[in-house]
């Protein structure tokens, strides 16, 4: 029989999340010493087809550059799996003998993955990754234009889990992708988790689904290049952080303000350096191609490179150039070009001193970034620190290409392509998302001393709180005992001699104005 195709990919939503639960009841059983041969096997799929999949990627969506893409996989088949391969994810996880609280993980259930179109097979092993290591099964709902790549990604990252352990069904990936299907996936009563990487709408329809979600906003990107600066280096790192994979990270820097001493040396440093500035007219032919009619960004031009952008907007660049710049002239609607562009094309601004930038910086972000990231490129600590504590991020990148600093590649930051905007830019989390946002965590608690105002013979003093008593002494015999002493039987709490309780006696009665 045949079906439409809405009505076809809702029914293998539901076939996919029915299949995953089933599958995930019994991976919920493994050991951490089983999870992490999983997890491992995996990692070793994802390098192994980094080239494959990126190929198919380029080939499907026209979006970005092929060499990128690999090393986009590699980011998560390596640089992820290296920082979360030791994390534990089963059982106790932590432990903490002076407070006698021991912490438990659990799985979530099923995690449904929404995949974004410009980054269709990394997110896929990523996701893969930090959804198994937490011993959550997912499922995958990709872009329409990415559903061949994509589910090749989701494909390949089942074949070697279940090789190396798991159940059937731990990872799927819907073939026919519609709204519909999505909207069924994101609603099914079996799934415990969204994780949503795309666009706003797509992540408010997350939101919306009455599940707890992770989701990811835009990354409207200010980098402020401040007059202390390593001009040279500053623009030499921003290029390759908005050429790499022609601009579809959402960290990828989206202006560059910086102030009136120095403007002229930074515009000439990115003409040195592969940039294009356009003139007013040159400008008003590229909007005409970047923004809609209806508003909102053209899709045709995400992720191409400069030169074809241009051509597309009947302009003239020089061969190699790597990206356009335009001055807007202000943020906001009537600016479109200050808007995110995913594509390698920055909004150039000149301010007249740091406090200025900043207030520009903040206008920026409040145009569709707020949250997301900022870079700074400075050797001024107090300037720094001051954005550090001003801006609305959580990101603030210092001295680093903004692409791959965000996410953890060249900077300390846990490496992650799920980039938390907090509840700033409608995010539940400001983190970048790791395998321990995708586990309950539950605690077994010991008593470490009686409820206030009473004890074994009525009102009075806690008997931890006796005069004379030490309760750090006794917090450390507990701590001494043990979990496991406590576990089987053993209070922990010493016996209170005839002496502490003569001394109880005495302070009840002192505080009843009685005399004993």
């Amino acid at each position: 029989m045949n079906f439409d195709a809405d009505l076809s990919s809702i029914q293998e939503a539901r076939d996919l999340v029915q299949k995953a639960a089933q599958a995930q009841k019994a991976f919920a059983r493994f050991t951490q010493v089983e999870v992490d041969r999983v997890v491992e096997k995996m990692a070793a799929a994802g390098r192994d087809a980094a080239g494959q999949l990126a190929k198919m990627a380029v080939e499907e969506t026209g979006f970005g550059v092929y060499e990128d893409k690999v090393v986009k996989n590699l980011f998560a088949a390596t640089d992820v799996y290296e920082f979360i391969k030791l994390l534990k994810t089963v059982g106790v996880i932590r432990e903490d003998p002076s407070r006698q609280v021991a912490e438990i993980a659990e799985p979530m259930g099923v995690v449904v993955g929404i995949v974004p179109s410009t980054n269709p097979t990394s997110t896929v092993i990523y996701k893969s990754l930090i959804a198994l290591k937490s011993r959550d099964a997912v499922v995958f709902s990709p872009h329409p234009s990415a559903a061949g790549c994509s589910a090749e990604a989701a494909a390949i990252m089942h074949r070697a889990a279940v090789a190396a352990g798991a159940p059937e069904g731990i990872i799927g990936c819907i073939s026919r992708p519609t709204p519909q299907g999505t909207d069924a996936l994101m609603h099914h009563p079996l799934v415990g988790v969204i994780l949503a990487t795309g666009g706003s709408a797509m992540v408010r329809a997350a939101y919306s689904a009455g599940k707890p979600a992770y989701g990811v906003g835009p990354g409207n990107v200010p980098a402020f290049i401040e007059r202390s600066a390593e001009i040279r280096d500053a623009v030499r790192r921003i290029l390759a952080s908005k050429t790499f994979d022609n601009g579809t990270i959402c960290a990828s820097e989206q202006a560059v303000v910086t102030e009136e001493c120095v403007r002229q040396q930074v515009i000439d440093e990115f003409k040195a350096q592969g940039g294009y500035f356009l003139s007013g007219p040159e400008t008003r032919k590229l909007e005409s191609v970047v923004v809609l009619a209806r508003g909102g960004l053209n899709p045709a031009i995400v992720g191409r490179s400069a030169v074809k952008i241009a051509r597309m907007a009947g302009l003239n660049v020089p061969e190699g150039t790597r990206v356009l710049l335009v001055e807007p002239g202000g943020v906001g609607h009537a600016f479109p070009l200050s808007m995110e562009k995913l594509s390698p094309i920055l909004a150039f601004y000149t301010e007249l001193d740091w406090e200025a930038a900043c207030q520009r910086c903040i206008e920026i972000l409040e145009f569709g970034g707020i949250g997301h990231t900022l870079s700074i490129h400075s050797r001024d600590q107090k300037i720094i620190m001051e954005f550090a504590l001003k801006k609305p991020v959580f990101r603030i990148l210092v001295n680093t290409s903004s692409s791959q600093g965000a996410i953890g590649a060249t900077t300390g930051l846990s490496p992650a392509l799920t980039l938390g905007c907090g509840t700033w830019g409608g995010s539940i989390t400001s983190d970048n998302v790791t395998p321990l946002h995708l586990i309950n965590i539950k605690r077994l608690a010991y008593g470490i001393r009686e409820a206030p105002g009473q004890s074994a013979g009525g009102w009075g003093l806690s008997p931890l709180e006796a005069p004379g008593r030490n309760t750090d002494k006794v917090a450390g015999q507990n701590a001494a005992a043990g979990l496991s002493a406590a576990a089987a039987g053993q209070s922990g709490v010493d016996p209170i001699s005839r002496r502490e309780i003569d001394d109880i006696v005495t302070r009840v009665l002192q505080q009843l104005a009685v005399k004993p």
